[in-house]
C-alpha cells in the first residue's frame, strides 16, 4: 500500500473518529446539527440512529488505523485487506447517504452533499491508489 493511499486512509479514520462524538452525544446541539446538515424537528426521533452510526463511524476508523499499523509494523497483506475492507464501507455508507437524500429520507433535500463529497473523496481516493 503506497504512502498515498495510507495519508488518504488515515485522514478519514481521523476524521470519522473525531465527528462520532457528535453523532453519538451531541446530536441535540443546534450547532451540530448544522454542522451535519440536518433538521432540528424530530432529533429524539433519530438519536437512536445517530448514536448508532456515530459509534459504526468510530469502530470503522479505529479498524483503518489498525490495518494501516499492520501494514507498517506487522502483516502487511492482512493490514491492507482490513484497510481496504473499512474504506469500502466509508465509501459505501456515504454513497447510501447520497441515496437517502435522492430518496427524499434527507430532511432538508440536498442536505447531505457537502457531507457526503467530504466523506467520500478521502476513501474513494485510498481505493484508487491502492487499485494502481
Amino acid at each position: 500500500m503506497n504512502t498515498f493511499a495510507q495519508i488518504c486512509a488515515a485522514l478519514a479514520a481521523v476524521i470519522v473518529i473525531a465527528v462520532s462524538p457528535a453523532e453519538v452525544f451531541l446530536i441535540h446541539r443546534p450547532r451540530v446539527q448544522r454542522f451535519l446538515g440536518i433538521e432540528s424537528e424530530g432529533i429524539a426521533n433519530v438519536h437512536l440512529w445517530s448514536f448508532c452510526i456515530g459509534a459504526r463511524n468510530a469502530l470503522v476508523g479505529v479498524g483503518t488505523l489498525a490495518g494501516l499499523a499492520m501494514v507498517n509494523f506487522g502483516d502487511r497483506a492482512a493490514g491492507t485487506v482490513l484497510v481496504v475492507a473499512c474504506l469500502v464501507y466509508l465509501l459505501l455508507s456515504s454513497l447510501f447517504m447520497a441515496l437517502a437524500d435522492a430518496l427524499g429520507y434527507w430532511l432538508p433535500r440536498g442536505g447531505s452533499i457537502r457531507g457526503t463529497i467530504a466523506s467520500s473523496v478521502l476513501p474513494a481516493a485510498a481505493l484508487l491508489a491502492v487499485a494502481v
